[in-house]
């Protein structure tokens, strides 16, 4: 994968609880550091966006203001492919509640083991997720990034996206059938190909962006946030946004 510029370390130190030296709590293991030192210089669009966006303008369904929903991450992970820059993707078993067979970041809820929701308990549970659902060595990834945090209405999850940059790839694959499809990553070629865009039509009447990539449809909450980091990063091509996919009634 790749390298960057400018210190973000703060977010992981930021309001540490007391307990051990240094704030770290009793059983926590040490918070991972947010940095852009040494990113690729591909990154550096990115690691302004996340920088610069307001949550405003990356949804319209911003976390209740009255502290519902479950504290939850996903880990946005880019590296370097074959065809250049790339995302890791999974698509979650049909078997699942939440969000059957939708493809998907690595991610989910926070154990209380992972710490506080606010500071750095999204940033242990990116990467603990990511390694329980794909094998990801979590030693291998530099988080660069944090967005703020997002609402997915239909499963009442408080979302923080965490970014990172894959600077020493590991393999990766289904763990648990029971939770993941498959694995697999997306090079941001065909993410910003206009051949690979189109507006996803939900039954309710809800319209909103899509992928048709890697022989799977990415709809909903994450095509949402990689539209919204295409856009903001400049790596946006004109598309047809009337080309439309029904989804399932399931879906």
């Amino acid at each position: 994968m790749t390298r960057g510029a400018r210190d973000d370390s703060s977010v992981a130190q930021a309001a540490a609880p007391p307990g051990r030296p240094g704030g770290r709590p009793h059983g926590l293991p040490p918070a991972p550091v947010v940095t852009t030192d040494g990113l690729p210089g591909w990154l550096g669009p990115v690691a302004e966006a996340v920088r610069t966006v307001r949550p405003t303008q990356l949804s319209r369904f911003l976390p209740p203001e009255d502290g519902r929903g479950r504290q939850s991450a996903v880990l946005i992970l880019f590296g370097e492919g074959a065809r250049g820059p790339e995302l890791l993707l999974m698509e979650r078993a049909g078997s699942l509640r939440s969000h059957p067979g939708q493809p998907s970041f690595p991610g989910g809820a926070l154990d209380p083991e992972d710490g506080d929701p606010h500071t750095t308990g999204p940033l242990r549970a990116a990467l603990r997720e990511a390694e329980e659902e794909t094998g990801l060595d979590p030693a291998g990834v530099q988080l660069f990034g944090v967005l703020p945090r997002l609402y997915i209405p239909v499963s009442e999850f408080v979302v923080t996206p965490v970014l990172g940059w894959w600077r020493e790839p590991s393999p990766v694959g289904v763990v648990d059938p029971a939770e993941t499809a498959r694995v697999f990553t997306v090079p941001v070629a065909d993410l910003t190909d206009p051949a690979h865009r189109a507006t996803a039509v939900h039954p309710s009447g809800h319209l909103g962006p899509a992928f048709t990539v890697h022989d799977a449809l990415v709809w909903g909450f994450t095509a949402g946030v990689i539209d919204r980091m295409l856009h903001f990063a400049g790596w946006e091509r004109p598309w047809d946004r009337s080309r439309q996919v029904p989804l399932d009634w399931r879906a």
